[in-house]
Parts: structure tokens; C-alpha cells; sequence
């Protein structure tokens, strides 16, 4: 009895906060990534789509395979504990991903940056030789 009502309660939880992330991740994500791809917003709000897509996959993905393990509750105390280690499990896998979507993202505009800078440098010394 237990076991169905927590997986159940897991289930939502779980697909809840995905959902929630993922939205805020692809709302507040944009204006970074338009910085990190140096104003090309065709390019940023493509891979912003990329980014909420492989994050739901990932996310319920995991989701769905952790139902399976840890003991199965049989009095409510234990079903809350399971509820919760699941949960909090969902969490850290969550934060895990936007920290390391951060990096991959800051490693990008650097280049992007520096690449810009490069241009800006060339055009320049280009444009100081002609005069």
C-alpha cells in the first residue's frame, strides 16, 4: 500500500521540480547564452532548446530508472525517508547538471570573448594600415 502511494508521490515531485527547473533554466538561460554566442540570438535560442530538451531526457530519465531501487517502504515513516532520499537524489542530479551546464557554457564565452576580441583587434590594425 505504502510502496504505491510513495512512488506515486515521487513520481510528481520528481517531474514537478524537472519541469520547474527547466523552465527557469530556458527563461533566465537565453540572455547568458546570447552573451556566450556574442549576440547571435538565433544560435543561443537554438541550443537553449537543445539544453531543456537533453535536460528532461536526462532528468526523467533518471527518474524512472531510481524508482526501481532502495527498500521498499512498508509503514509510512519508511515512506516518507524513501520519498525524500529519491527526491533529494533528483536534486543533486539537477544541480549537478545546471553546474556543469554553467561551466560548459562560461568555457564557451570565453572563447567567444576572446574570439571577438581577436576580430576587433584584426579589423583595427586593418583599418590603422589603410589610413
Amino acid at each position: 500500500m505504502y510502496t504505491v502511494w510513495t512512488y506515486g508521490v515521487y513520481l510528481v515531485v520528481s517531474v514537478v521540480l524537472t519541469v520547474w527547473v527547466a523552465r527557469t533554466l530556458f527563461k533566465n538561460g537565453r540572455v547568458f547564452l546570447v552573451d556566450a554566442f556574442a549576440g547571435n540570438e538565433t544560435l543561443a535560442d537554438a541550443v537553449n532548446h537543445l539544453l531543456v530538451v537533453g535536460f528532461y531526457l536526462i532528468n526523467v530519465g533518471f527518474v524512472t530508472v531510481a524508482l526501481k531501487y532502495g527498500d521498499k517502504p512498508e509503514d509510512l515513516v519508511r515512506a516518507i525517508e524513501f520519498a525524500s532520499m529519491k527526491i533529494g537524489l533528483v536534486l543533486l542530479v539537477v544541480g549537478v547538471m545546471h553546474f556543469f551546464n554553467l561551466y560548459v557554457l562560461a568555457q564557451a564565452r570565453k572563447r567567444g570573448i576572446s574570439s571577438l576580441q581577436r576580430a576587433q583587434e584584426a579589423e583595427s590594425r586593418t583599418s590603422s594600415i589603410k589610413s
